[in-house]
């Protein structure tokens, strides 16, 4: 694996992660009763966006750690998955 597909893998599980982190522990204007003329009730009233990217940071480190070192070290090959055996024997071979 080179640089930039370390830096890509590492974007994209950042990303996913704080996907994933960013509607923890919202309160919306709705909650709080707090609306804001113009604007919608789910709106958040704290978010918190600070904190949930310092988190995002350290849970993303460590996945990419783990996926990397998987990966470099080639305890899982592609070859060795099923599904690539599987989809060759129900489609064949497709060269034409």
């Amino acid at each position: 694996m080179g640089i930039t597909s370390a830096l890509v893998l590492l974007a994209v599980i950042w990303w996913m992660t704080f996907l994933i982190v960013l509607p923890i522990k919202v309160k919306t204007q709705g909650d709080v009763g707090q609306i804001e003329p113009g604007t919608h009730a789910g709106s958040p009233h704290v978010h918190n966006l600070q904190k949930k990217a310092l988190i995002t940071s350290g849970i993303a480190l460590v996945l990419w750690v783990v996926i990397s070192s998987i990966i470099l070290s080639e305890k899982i090959k592609i070859s060795e998955i099923e599904f690539f055996k599987l989809e060759k024997q129900i489609y064949g071979d497709t060269d034409g």
